[in-house]
């Protein structure tokens, strides 16, 4: 029984790590700051507000658009990481792996734009989104608001974590 339980707890912190590198990836980079920004607001204007009519296979590609650009954007940080930890000095090769991964993450990144424009060129609800705004001004203030604790988000990151040490 004892090994069985080490093995649930080993499972459990496998978790536990995993959203520690999420979070500290959220933390420290801030072009997955810039991603998270950019599908919280397509996400909020594809749930919230009913402009855009997608199907669900539409739907799962661009979850999957999405997944793709965050995994790459958690691979970059590691491999980033990794070659810092290794290597003290400048070094050609270690620039080339720290550029490759950031190419691999900007190419999922153009692939997800290209995704959302492909299934999101809808006209006819830009015409209603615009009417929308035109109709509820208080909502132009909203949006304005979101832009700011946003842009804070992107260019300040998280407020540091302070541990309670009672």
């Amino acid at each position: 029984m004892t090994k069985n339980k080490n093995g649930y707890k080993k499972l459990f912190m496998s978790f536990v790590y995993a959203f520690k590198g999420i979070g500290r990836t959220i933390k420290n980079e801030q072009n997955m700051r810039v991603h998270l920004v950019c599908m919280a607001y397509m996400y909020s204007y594809l749930f919230l507000f009913d402009f855009f009519k997608i199907t669900k296979v539409e739907l799962a590609i661009v979850l999957i658009a999405n997944a793709l650009v965050i995994a790459a954007e958690i691979i970059n940080t590691a491999i980033e990481t990794a070659v810092d930890v290794a290597i003290d000095e400048r070094n050609e090769k270690a620039m080339v792996a720290k550029d490759a991964a950031a190419g691999a993450v900007l190419v999922f990144a153009i692939f997800a734009v290209l995704v959302g424009i492909v299934i999101f060129w809808q006209p006819d609800a830009f015409k209603q989104l615009f009417n929308y705004y035109i109709e509820k001004p208080i909502r132009i203030g909203e949006f304005i608001l979101s832009v700011v604790v946003f842009s804070l988000f992107i260019f300040k990151g998280l407020p540091p974590y302070k541990k309670d040490k009672s």
